[in-house]
C-alpha cells in the first residue's frame, strides 16, 4: 500500500469513528432529557398531592 492509500483509510476511519461518538452523545442526551422531564413530571405530581392532602 502506498502512502496515500494508508492516509485514505485512516481519514476513513476517523471520520467513522467521529460519526459513531455524535450518534452515542445524542442518544446520551435523549436519555438525559427524557430523564427530566420524568423528574419534573413527578415533582409536579408530588406538589399535586401535598395541595391536596
Amino acid at each position: 500500500m502506498t502512502a496515500p492509500t494508508l492516509t485514505k483509510i485512516a481519514a476513513a476511519c476517523a471520520v467513522l469513528m467521529v460519526l459513531a461518538s455524535c450518534a452515542n452523545t445524542i442518544r446520551g442526551i435523549g436519555r438525559d432529557t427524557a430523564g427530566a422531564v420524568n423528574a419534573t413530571e413527578d415533582a409536579g405530581h408530588k406538589v399535586k398531592r401535598a395541595v391536596v392532602n
